[in-house]
């Protein structure tokens, strides 16, 4: 059964965004989703309790390779969970940890991967991670990187911000659509119809507006406050902190900016990333 839709993004990069309109989008109704109920339309691969389940011990007792090893298990009792396509977040860079697959291949019917310029996922990461500027420059420029494993979610390796992008983005498979955090920002009912029409749900453009609005920054970022949000870092108070482009020109030197550029040239060229003069 190929019924697993990837939602794949490194770290900050906009895929709960994507999960939010296409939870939206599904379900249609009036008034947006609370953040709550997005688990209801996607689910997670990094859930401990399915790892736990298969393991029968903690899944934070798991190291990395042992967490890999029933990755695939894992996926196929995601796949079996309810029928049609399943839309499943994953931070996994595409790929393999120890000859282990990162994910199951054969029952992925497609992806949607998003990419956001590392300058700005930077800035992004010291708010949501309680790290200094120069520590998360050091962290996307890591091939050995892994979110921790805790109570929350399972380790993911993500690899460096350059390999994560190039793992995903680089298939000619049809059904991978890779879009650009920034042209979702600039033109929406573009790009998320693009989505709409990924997942077959094109055919009502009044729903898919509806969708774009009821998981726009100021709509989520409300709920947000109104409800919380249960996967809001325990470093920072708030999960939807800005949602803009851009925001590193304020925020990083021009050495730091030399440096990330000195560790991801070819992707950032290749998505247009780089600033002038660089």
């Amino acid at each position: 059964m190929s019924n697993i839709l990837w939602l794949a993004s490194y770290p900050k990069s906009g895929n709960t965004w994507v999960r939010a309109f296409l939870a939206n989008l599904v379900a249609n109704q009036a008034a947006p989703l609370s953040l709550a109920q997005l688990s209801s339309y996607c689910d997670d691969e990094a859930r401990p309790d399915l790892y736990s389940e298969i393991a029968g011990r903690p899944s934070t007792e798991l190291d990395i390779t042992e967490l890999c090893a029933l990755r695939s298990e894992v996926h196929a009792r995601i796949a079996t969970s309810r029928a049609g396509t399943v839309f499943v977040k994953t931070h996994n860079m595409a790929g393999s940890v120890d000859d282990y697959p990162l994910h199951n291949m054969a029952l992925t019917a497609g992806a949607i991967y998003v990419v956001r310029n590392p300058l700005d996922v930077a800035v992004s990461m010291t708010h949501h991670f309680g790290l200094t500027l120069d520590e998360a420059i050091q962290r996307l420029a890591s091939d050995d990187v892994a979110t921790l494993n805790d109570a929350m979610f399972v380790s993911q390796h993500l690899g460096s911000w350059s390999r994560h992008v190039q793992s995903w983005s680089n298939s000619d498979n049809a059904k991978i659509l890779t879009i650009r955090y920034e042209d979702m920002l600039e033109k929406p009912l573009k790009w998320f119809g693009k989505i709409a029409r990924l997942v077959g749900m094109d055919n009502d453009r009044s729903r898919v507006e509806r969708a774009i609005q009821h998981a726009s920054f100021k709509t989520l970022s409300s709920i947000e406050r109104r409800d919380g949000f249960v996967e809001v870092s325990s470093k920072t108070e708030r999960f939807f902190r800005a949602g803009s482009a851009n925001q590193w020109r304020e925020k990083f030197s021009r050495e730091q900016v030399i440096r990330v550029i000195g560790d991801h040239r070819e992707q950032m060229k290749r998505f247009g990333y780089l600033p002038a003069g660089f």
